[in-house]
């Protein structure tokens, strides 16, 4: 991305990239449609040349994901199936997340752990069983075996189960792991996962969405365009500081912790973005309404 898309986000902070397939992803009405002229635009101001643009649309439509009506700006594509894409969050993780920036989830101290032994006949299920552990959260304790501080067995037995390696897989509870001779969670929390990292994200993404407040509480009136630019950027933001962050309870991280700011500053944009959104009498995103589900604690 060039530096002409960093200087319209926020004067400084660094945009996570977004490729332009997630860009028209993102553009996405409630109506399965993309508006070939707003998608031109939008990736204009985020440093895209109209030949990206055109290339990737024919790709996506050669792939079968779209069809196309007109040509240039003013065509319509429409989206064959869902493909909001990766710039839109899982509304339940996020949902978990605010619940617990509220103090609705607090923790009841019990780790859940995950051994497995998959063959190396079964290396693809082995692969894929342990990215889908990392995705929610869990941190290797040692080879196959995997810890977590939330409850997601039920879920890591429907991935197991879907890969055909439900018979190879334990799980367990304790209340009394240790490590070595570390007992304490919250220094086994420091020591399993990459906490100042996971920190440094997030105050990326608060520094990007205090900017944001900024401009949308005192600077003029953004152009539709210009909406959507911020919105995908945010969403991008957000994506970027999530992605992966474990969601351990707050019971087990330094307080203050930045995520809980950071999601309570992006909660605020994205409201302020809605409200803006719906007063400029446009047609709606899927993007804008899967934050609206995901920020619904």
């Amino acid at each position: 991305m060039n530096s002409s898309a960093t200087d319209h986000a926020d004067g400084g902070t660094d945009v996570p990239e977004i490729p332009t397939r997630l860009l028209v992803h993102a553009l996405v009405r409630e109506d399965g449609t993309v508006d070939a002229s707003e998608l031109y635009t939008v990736a204009g101001l985020l440093g895209m040349s109209d030949q990206q643009v055109r290339l990737c649309v024919k790709r996506l439509a050669d792939e079968g994901r779209f069809t196309q009506e007109g040509r240039g700006r003013k065509a319509t594509l429409r989206a064959v199936a869902d493909v909001t894409g990766a710039l839109a969050p899982d509304a339940a993780y996020v949902r978990h997340a605010y619940r617990q920036d509220a103090g609705l989830a607090p923790w009841d101290g019990t780790w859940h752990l995950f051994g497995f032994a998959i063959p190396e006949s079964r290396r693809a299920a082995r692969d894929t069983l342990r990215e889908n552990l990392l995705h929610l959260g869990a941190a290797p304790i040692q080879s196959g075996l995997y810890v977590t501080a939330n409850s997601v067995t039920e879920l890591v037995e429907t991935q197991a189960h879907h890969l055909g390696v439900l018979d190879t897989l334990t799980c367990l509870t304790t209340t009394d792991l240790r490590i070595g001779n570390t007992t304490d969670p919250q220094a086994l929390a420091a020591a399993l996962w990459p906490l100042d990292e996971i920190a440094a994200r997030h105050q990326r993404l608060a520094a990007f969405a205090e900017s944001l407040l900024t401009r949308l509480t005192r600077g003029p009136k953004p152009s539709d365009a210009e909406q959507l630019t911020t919105a995908i950027e945010l969403a991008a933001h957000f994506t970027a500081a999530m992605t992966p962050d474990p969601l351990l309870p707050p019971e087990l991280l330094p307080a203050p912790w930045p995520g809980s700011h950071a999601r309570r500053l992006t909660a605020d944009c994205w409201r302020r973005l809605r409200e803006t959104r719906t007063t400029a009498g446009t047609p709606g995103l899927r993007l804008f309404a899967l934050y609206a589900d995901a920020l619904d604690t």
